[in-house]
This record gives structure tokens, C-alpha cells and sequence, in this order.
């Protein structure tokens, strides 16, 4: 039950109730019908990225999806929430896994949470293909000695901020990085055909 492909996606909702307002998160980032199981921080071996479009076209509403999320939620006026999710994938994609790294802050800007998040997921890859680096270094020092190794080919991120309702209703961000299994593409593929 490995992955073959991820999509990214992101979302905020704004609510006086608490779960609704993730619900409202949820439907913003077109993920809200399906009955989502959170897992870790591993980007499969060939996972292969699809656009967030295509991957919903390969998923049905009531089907158990894999992901991986940050979420973040104030109900304080004014103030600023973030969730991000970052990704590492090695240059060796096809034999080697890759990671990625849920972070969610307070008072942190899409940029800032979205560097700390690509950050956090490309140090633990680093660390994985025994790439010295020294973790008291600015991201941008990093990211270059990373991508010079030649062992890690690409860094990303998906971020959602927003800044608390004015009103105190519940605000809530996502970000998630939500797995599609190759029976997914099978079933997908013989719904299509015509048969059952």
C-alpha cells in the first residue's frame, strides 16, 4: 500500500464554532468529502506529484485518504495563524523515500512558516543521506549546501495563513499533502471503462 502519486492542497474557514470552522478549512481546500486518516512524514519512493485538480478527479466522496496536515486555529481577534507543509524529495526519487514535515505557528507570515516547514523536512532528509550541515545556519546557507550535494533535488512547501476573525469566530488554516493509492488509479481506471 504505497503511494503513487500526492497532490498538495490548502484551505481556511471561519466559523463561531470550532469544528465547523475546520469543516469550512476542509471544503476551502476541496478535500471536506472524504474520510481523511493522517499518517507521518514519509514521501514515498516515486511518488509522483499531480496537480490538485487531477488528484481529486481520482478520488470519491466517502473514501478513506491517507495525508499528511498541519491545521492551526485562533478564535483571538487579529491574530496571525499559519500551517504549512513542507516536502524533500531526494535526486535518487525512484529508490529513495523522502520526507515531509507538518509545522503550524502564531504571528508567522506564509513565507516564514513555509521556509521553516521546507526547512524542517529538507534537514531531516539530509540527515537520512548523511549530508553534514550545521543546524544554526540561515535556510537559504543550507538549502544551497543541500541542492550542491546532489542528493536532494527539490525542496517545497504549501502554506495557508490568515489572521483571526475580528468578530472571535473560530479561524482555522490547513495545509495537506493527501497520498493516492494505485488501486485508486485501478479502481478509477475500471470505473471508466464502463464495468463494475
Amino acid at each position: 500500500m504505497v503511494p503513487s502519486r500526492v497532490f498538495f492542497t490548502k484551505g481556511v474557514g471561519v466559523h463561531k464554532e470550532y469544528l465547523t470552522s475546520f469543516e469550512m478549512a476542509l471544503r476551502d481546500a476541496g478535500i471536506a468529502p472524504f474520510n481523511l486518516v493522517t499518517v507521518s512524514s514519509i514521501f514515498p519512493p516515486g511518488c509522483k506529484r499531480i496537480s490538485k485538480e487531477d488528484g481529486l478527479k481520482l478520488i470519491h466522496p466517502g473514501q478513506i485518504i491517507y495525508c499528511v496536515m498541519s491545521r492551526n486555529a485562533t478564535n483571538e481577534a487579529n491574530r496571525l495563524i499559519a500551517a504549512s507543509v513542507g516536502c524533500a524529495v531526494p535526486a535518487e526519487g525512484e529508490q529513495q523515500y523522502g520526507y515531509l514535515s507538518e509545522h503550524h505557528s502564531f504571528g508567522e507570515t506564509d513565507q516564514k512558516a513555509g521556509e521553516y516547514a521546507e526547512d524542517l523536512a529538507a534537514s531531516m532528509l539530509a540527515s537520512t543521506l548523511g549530508i553534514e550541515f550545521d543546524p544554526n545556519t540561515a535556510w537559504d546557507e543550507r538549502e544551497d549546501l543541500y541542492k550542491m550535494s546532489g542528493k536532494i533535488v527539490k525542496t517545497t512547501n504549501i502554506t495557508q495563513s490568515a489572521i483571526g476573525n475580528k468578530d472571535g469566530s473560530w479561524t482555522t488554516v490547513l495545509a495537506a499533502a493527501v497520498f493516492i493509492l494505485p488501486s485508486y488509479l485501478e479502481q478509477k481506471e475500471t470505473n471508466g471503462n464502463g464495468h463494475s
